[in-house]
């Protein structure tokens, strides 16, 4: 039980790491020449609605997909403090973790946002990919939509944000590919008005635009929770 507890504690520590990493690269993003102004702090952003947040996006169709590869948002996942980015989010967003010493998340539940179904996590080579992490903003989507403009070390920070990252169904990811919101929306209806709040909020952090059709997704959406906040990491 000690050993049990060390574990997870080790696990909260790397969150807070990996928050700070994040908080770092932020400070650079905004003190390094960017092609565009990165958007105001998380913190700032909490209490303002999403509609409001909508309406700061540029909007432009999409750049050609030329030279997009998932390595140009880094060689996977980062790792802090022998923790990689999927394991503190599978943490931070299953219930009931169960992690090994070496900081893998071994069984957990998930109360997934995309069906709204509870799914039982368990690490394995024929059961790990039945809850996956996904970009909320697609990657090559935010390669086509200003990605292509940041620095490399931006986008592995874009790639490894929380933000940016949710534990959710496999076959709902996979489904969902590289849709925005005018191609692609979750299943579980409940969850769609803070699905593209999130969405808006990367987008706005780093400098990424939407299609007229994307936003006009995001407006019909929005439509029926006009109170929705902007989230925070």
């Amino acid at each position: 039980m000690h050993d049990g507890y060390r574990r997870r504690r080790l696990v909260v520590v790397c969150i807070a790491a990996l928050g700070i990493v994040v908080a770092l690269t932020f400070n650079q993003m905004v003190s390094t020449p960017a092609p565009r102004t990165v958007a105001t702090k998380t913190e700032d952003r909490a209490a303002v609605l999403a509609v409001v947040e909508l309406e700061r996006l540029a909007v432009k169709g999409r750049a050609p997909k030329t030279d997009y590869s998932r390595e140009q948002f880094g060689n996977g996942w980062t790792t802090v403090g022998g923790c990689d980015t999927r394991n503190i989010i599978l943490h931070r967003d299953l219930t009931h973790t169960i992690v090994d010493e070496k900081c893998n998340v071994t069984a957990g539940s998930l109360n997934d946002p995309y069906t709204g179904k509870v799914i039982d996590f368990k690490r394995g080579t024929a059961t790990s990919s039945d809850v996956q992490i996904d970009h909320v903003v697609a990657l090559s989507d935010a390669w086509q939509k200003g990605a292509q403009q940041l620095t490399r070390d931006q986008r592995i920070a874009l790639a490894n944000d929380p933000l940016e990252l949710l534990a959710v169904d496999g076959p709902a990811n996979q489904q969902k590919s590289d849709g925005d919101a005018a191609t692609w929306l979750p299943s579980y209806k409940p969850f769609r008005c803070q699905y593209v709040a999130r969405q808006i909020a990367v987008k706005i952090t780093y400098a990424l635009w939407v299609t007229q059709a994307e936003k006009t997704a995001m407006q019909h959406v929005l439509s029926s929770c006009p109170t929705q906040t902007m989230p925070t990491t």
